[in-house]
C-alpha cells in the first residue's frame, strides 16, 4: 500500500501523523511511505530523517493527496484539503465529524473512508487514540488557564495555587474522564482546590480513591454546576460523547453567575463544547471575552507542544495503520472490532449514529458495507 503523510496546515498546527521510525516500521512491512516536504520538522523530524529510513519526500500536499492509497493526518481536513480527498482513499485523522456539517458533507461528497481516531474504542469503553491528546489536552487546560487568569492577560490576577495567608484559586472542572483527571491532577499539583463534576458515581467515586485531598467531587445537574460557577476561577469544560456533539452544560445567562476575569478552557470545543458561548479559536489568537469572562477555545490544544504530543500519538496510532496496510481498511475493520467503531463515513454513506444524529443524515449499516 501507499501510505501519505502531508503536512498539517490547521493554524498553529505543528504535529505529524507519522514519525521516522513509524516510516520505518511501514517500510520493513514492504509499504512505500510519502511524506510531504517540511511536515516533520514542527515536531523536530527533518526531511533526512524520513530519507534516512525510505520513505520518499514529495515536494507537494496535492502530489501526496493524489498518490496514496491512504493518507494519516493529525487533525481533520480543511477546506483547502477537501478537493484532493477522491472516491476509495482511506483517510485516518481525527474527524470530530459532528461539530461541523460542512466537513461531513464535504467527506461525503468525496467518497473516501474516512476512519476517525476519536471513534476507535475497545471493548472496555476506551477510546485508544483519543486517550493520549486527551492526557495533553487536560494538562494543557491547566496550564494555559493559569496564565489567562495573569491579569496581563485579561484575568483576575489570581495564582492559581495562592500562597501562604492567601487562598489559591477555584477550579471546576465538568467531566471526570481522561480529560478532567489529568486536568484535576494538573491543577491540584499546584496548589489549587478542585472540584470535579461527573454523572458517573462510579467514576466518583473511583476518582475519590486516586485524588489528594484538594478535589472535591461532586456529582453533576443542573444546580451543582450552577452553585460551581459562581466559585470558579477557572472552568474547564472535560465532556465527551463519544463522536457526538457535546452537550451544552453552561448558558450564556450562566454566565452571570461567573467572577469578572474568571476564565473558561473548553476542551470539548472541537466536538461543539460544552459551553455555550464558546467557539474554535487558535494559538495565534487563542481568547475572547463573553459578558467579562475569558473564553480559551483553542481546537487543537495539543499542536502547542507538537514534540510531546505527536510522539503520544504516533505511539498510539501505528500499529492501527499497519494493520489497514497490511489487510485494507476491509480487512482490517472485520478482524479488529475496535478499529470497525472508527468507521464514521464510508464512500458517501454516514455510518455513525452520533455523526447522523447530528445533522439529520440517513445512517447506514457499516457492516453491510465492509
Amino acid at each position: 500500500m501507499i501510505i501519505g503523510v502531508p503536512k498539517e496546515i490547521k493554524t498553529a498546527e505543528n504535529r505529524v501523523a507519522l514519525v521516522p521510525a513509524g516510516a520505518e516500521g511501514l517500510r520493513a512491512h514492504g509499504h512505500t511511505v510519502l511524506v510531504e516536504r517540511g511536515a516533520g520538522e514542527g515536531s523536530g523530524f527533518g526531511d533526512e530523517l524520513y530519507t534516512a529510513v525510505g520513505a520518499t519526500i514529495v515536494p507537494a500536499a496535492k502530489d501526496v493527496w493524489a498518490k496514496a492509497d491512504m493518507i494519516v493526518k493529525v487533525k481533520e481536513p480543511i477546506a483547502p484539503e477537501w478537493p484532493m480527498m477522491r472516491k476509495g482513499q482511506v483517510v485516518f485523522t481525527y474527524f470530530h465529524f459532528a461539530a461541523s456539517e460542512e466537513l461531513t458533507q464535504a467527506v461525503m461528497q468525496s467518497g473516501c473512508v474516512a476512519i476517525a481516531y476519536e471513534t476507535v474504542q475497545l471493548s472496555t469503553g476506551e477510546l485508544p487514540l483519543l486517550t493520549p491528546m486527551s492526557e495533553v489536552a487536560g494538562r494543557m487546560a491547566v496550564q494555559e488557564g493559569a496564565k489567562y487568569l495573569e491579569r496581563a492577560y485579561g484575568g483576575r490576577g489570581i495564582l492559581l495555587g495562592g500562597v501562604p495567608g492567601v487562598q489559591p484559586a477555584e477550579v471546576v472542572i465538568l467531566g471526570g474522564g481522561v480529560v478532567g483527571t489529568n486536568a484535576a491532577k494538573m491543577a491540584a499539583g499546584l496548589g489549587a482546590h478542585v472540584t470535579v463534576l461527573d454523572v458517573s458515581l462510579e467514576r466518583l467515586r473511583y476518582l475519590s480513591d486516586v485524588m489528594p485531598a484538594n478535589v472535591d467531587l461532586v456529582y453533576s445537574n443542573r444546580h451543582t454546576i450552577l452553585e460551581q460557577l459562581g466559585k470558579a476561577d477557572l472552568l474547564v469544560g472535560a465532556v465527551l460523547l463519544p463522536g457526538a456533539k457535546a452537550p451544552s452544560l453552561v448558558t450564556r445567562g450562566d454566565l452571570a453567575h461567573m467572577k469578572p476575569g474568571s476564565v473558561i478552557v473548553d476542551v470539548a470545543v472541537d466536538q461543539g463544547g460544552c459551553v455555550e458561548t464558546i467557539k474554535p479559536t487558535t494559538h495565534d489568537d487563542p481568547t475572547y471575552l463573553v459578558d467579562g469572562v475569558l473564553h480559551y477555545g483553542v481546537a487543537n490544544m495539543p499542536g502547542g507542544v507538537p514534540r510531546t504530543s505527536t510522539l503520544a500519538l504516533t505511539n498510539a496510532t501505528f500499529p492501527y495503520a499497519v494493520k489497514l496496510a497490511k489487510l485494507g481498511w476491509r480487512g482490517a475493520c472485520k478482524a479488529d472490532p475496535s478499529l470497525f467503531l472508527g468507521l464514521n463515513v464510508i464512500e458517501g454513506k454516514v455510518v455513525y449514529p452520533g455523526v447522523a444524529e447530528a445533522f439529520g443524515l440517513e445512517l447506514s449499516d457499516a457492516a453491510a458495507l465492509v
